[in-house]
């Protein structure tokens, strides 16, 4: 063990307060994994292999001075997850060329200075079908309903609560497998934010507190399953699947973002260059 290990941060089991240096460290790797999508926006067409798209993230995380939080996580060999189309989650990158109306799910984290930047974004490859498009546009719509319940005196529940009303409202179901999670100078920490909750329940809502906020929302049925890679999710019955991911403070009156697009590109299904 290294005397970088023994300064690293323990899981305690307790939702972390962060101070001010805390907000800093995450705007700065926040701002790195955002830069980082936005530089994908242009490299997502038909034609491209996903594994192409993973050696463009390695490669800027570097060129940048950070490192990737996945590359060595329990084993995983990449700097994404590149998740395609009905996988819901962790797909990994590989030489399939992505077609004409593939939607994707890019997921990077870096680390810079200590903490991490968590974020991820939905991509189409080419002109994606409207069934497609529109689930995009609603799963992105659920997380920023989510990031608007995230306010100090309001609880966990809440944010499932707003994610789980837009869903609803647009006939979709939200998967309940996976959830966000408490990070920082942590990959994974306390608490699990659950994405379908009951309005008033969970813990209470900080300020200091860091946390991802990530749906994921499907056509069909809310239903996962795991390949025998061990990683990839996908839906049960085969249909489309979306995800977007924001990195999240609680201020003294509502939510910081820290992965906001510098470019305004939150949504890149939607951006047109």
């Amino acid at each position: 063990m290294t005397e970088a290990d023994l300064l690293m941060p323990m899981r305690t089991g307790e939702i972390r307060i962060h101070d001010d240096a805390g907000f800093e460290g995450m705007r700065k790797a926040g701002r790195l994994v955002a830069d980082c999508l936005d530089m994908l926006v242009p490299e997502v067409k038909p034609g491209v292999t996903t594994a192409h798209l993973d050696n463009l993230i390695r490669e800027f995380v570097y060129d940048h001075g950070a490192q990737s939080a996945t590359i060595g996580y329990r084993g995983y060999r990449h700097a994404s997850c590149i998740s395609l189309n009905h996988v819901i989650c962790h797909g990994i990158p590989g030489d399939r060329p992505l077609k004409d109306g593939d939607i994707a799910n890019i997921d990077v984290t870096v680390i810079i200075d200590g903490w991490h930047g968590d974020h991820s974004r939905m991509y189409a490859a080419g002109t994606p079908k409207r069934k497609a498009e529109r689930l995009m546009d609603v799963t992105y719509d659920a997380l920023m309903a989510g990031i608007s319940a995230v306010k100090p005196g309001n609880r966990f529940g809440d944010i499932g609560a707003a994610i789980s009303a837009v869903a609803a409202k647009n006939r979709l179901s939200v998967v309940e497998d996976f959830c966000g999670h408490g990070l920082g100078q942590l990959f994974h920490d306390e608490p699990n934010v659950v994405h379908s909750a009951r309005a008033g329940t969970g813990p209470e809502l900080k300020p200091g507190m860091f946390f991802t906020i990530e749906p994921m929302l499907n056509i069909g049925r809310k239903d996962a399953a795991i390949l025998p890679d061990g990683w990839t999710a996908v839906t049960r019955d085969r249909q489309l699947s979306a995800q977007f991911e924001h990195s999240v403070g609680v201020t003294n009156d509502g939510a910081e973002i820290f992965t906001t697009s510098p470019k305004g590109w939150h949504t890149p299904h939607s951006v047109k260059l």
